[in-house]
C-alpha cells in the first residue's frame, strides 16, 4: 500500500502523498488524515518514512475509521472532547495487546491522556487508542 503512493525511490512519503494514502486507504477525511499524520510523523519532518508507516499500521491497522467513529460516539455534543465517563465504559470493551484492560489500566490511560485539563480531543484520543492497541500490560 505504501509504495503505491511513492513518487520517488526513497522509502518515504511527502506529507501530501501520505495524506492522500491515509484518505484513500483508511477512509479518512483530510482533517482526520492530518491528525494521524501528526501522530505518526515522529521526527516532525513533514515526511512519513516507511518505519513511521509501519508504526501507524501496527498500532492502527484498518481500524483508523472505527477509532474516529468511536470518538464521535463518545463526544460531548459540539465540544470536540469525549465524555470521560462514557469513554471509561467504552474502554472496558476495547481489546489491547494483552486483551481486555483492567479498571486500573483504563484509569491510568485516561489520566495520562487527559492530564490536568481533564479533556480528551480527537488527536489525544487517537494517540491513546494507538497506545492501547499495542499495550501488553508490561511496564
Amino acid at each position: 500500500m505504501f509504495s503505491k503512493y511513492q513518487t520517488s525511490v526513497a522509502r518515504r512519503l511527502k506529507k501530501q502523498e501520505a495524506l492522500v494514502m491515509l484518505m484513500n486507504e483508511f477512509a479518512l477525511n483530510e482533517i482526520e488524515a492530518q491528525i494521524f499524520f501528526q501522530i505518526f510523523d515522529k521526527d516532525r519532518n513533514e515526511v512519513l518514512s516507511l518505519w513511521e508507516f509501519r508504526q501507524l499500521y501496527q498500532k492502527v491497522g484498518a481500524k483508523a475509521h472505527e477509532m474516529i467513529q468511536l470518538f464521535h460516539k463518545l463526544e460531548e455534543p459540539a465540544t470536540g472532547y469525549v465524555d470521560i465517563w462514557r469513554t471509561f465504559d467504552a474502554l472496558t470493551h476495547v481489546d489491547s495487546g494483552k486483551g481486555k484492560l483492567t479498571e486500573d489500566e483504563i484509569v491510568t490511560f485516561l489520566q495520562t491522556t487527559a492530564r490536568n485539563s481533564k479533556t480528551i480531543d480527537l488527536h489525544t484520543f487517537l494517540n491513546m487508542m494507538s497506545r492501547i492497541k499495542v499495550y501488553t500490560g508490561r511496564v
